[in-house]
């Protein structure tokens, strides 16, 4: 799952799920952006951690599928 994928699932802005997981907002669209040359890939374990924390937070069943 993407960071943009897991940030759709809160339904929040970028902005807003910076602010609500202490994270830059600048890191987030970094993380989110398609542009090749100014991608930044979120690592793999932040990802995964962002991931289960979005789905404890918003009550979202876990389908075990990566």
């Amino acid at each position: 799952m993407t960071v943009k994928e897991i940030r759709n699932l809160t339904g929040l802005s970028q902005v807003d799920f910076a602010n609500k997981y202490d994270i830059p907002r600048r890191t987030v669209e970094n993380w989110e952006t398609e542009n090749e040359k100014n991608k930044r890939e979120c690592p793999t374990y932040i990802r995964k951690m962002l991931e289960r924390l979005v789905k404890i937070d918003f009550n979202i069943a876990d389908d075990k599928t990566e």
